[in-house]
């Protein structure tokens, strides 16, 4: 029987860590799926946030149920999965989530060209389907805005270039590694990915 995993989706914003997470627990089959993003959202919509200061203290709430998510999910499965721009600030906590449960965990890091990712972050954030509390700095549960190009936590191309580059999101790593260039979706070995996870998941 494969060892208990945690298979981590790190990387850049806009690097595809949704469509990839999709397809790994596609192809992994019985597995929990985790992501901390779907918490944020589920919180901005209970409580709302006010202002910069109050939608961090809901990230932080996040980041501890996160947490409990994960440990909960590890005592009832054997493959725990999480797509996330995950950095130093995650790291420790899921070493030791790791430790307490015996699980092995593995991480699949995605990179691309910056001024890639932000156009696509820039199609994303103005989709009807992203939350608005990701590009809205004051937000209360059932907001809607009509023009999303007026929304005032949009990412220009400098704040995305800064975050990339001083938060750790394309060097994070816990236990093996696996870095994939997303710069061009068509390039992408999908099944070289899903095989190097079938290899490091047997015994």
């Amino acid at each position: 029987m494969a060892p208990p995993t945690l298979i981590l989706v790190a990387g850049l914003p806009g690097t595809g860590k949704t469509h990839l997470s999709r397809l790994i627990a596609d192809h992994v089959g019985n597995c929990e799926q985790v992501c901390l993003d779907q918490i944020k959202e589920r919180l901005w919509d209970q409580v709302g946030f006010q202002g910069p200061q109050e939608k961090a203290a809901i990230d932080q709430r996040a980041l501890k149920v996160f947490f409990q998510e994960v440990g909960a999910a590890m005592g009832r499965s054997r493959v725990v999965l999480s797509d996330y721009p995950f950095s130093s600030k995650q790291g420790p906590a899921l070493a030791a989530l790791c430790a307490r449960h015996g699980f092995t965990p593995l991480t699949v890091r995605l990179v691309a060209d910056l001024d890639v990712l932000y156009e696509r972050q820039r199609l994303r954030d103005l989709n009807s389907s992203r939350h608005l509390g990701h590009i809205l700095t004051s937000y209360r549960p059932g907001d809607q805005l009509t023009e999303r190009q007026e929304a005032d936590g949009l990412l220009t191309r400098e704040e995305l270039r800064r975050r990339c580059t001083t938060r750790g999101y394309g060097s994070f790593a816990l236990g093996e590694v696996l870095e994939v260039d997303m710069s061009d979706f068509d390039a992408v070995d999908h099944p070289a990915i899903l095989a190097w996870l079938d290899e490091h998941m047997r015994d």
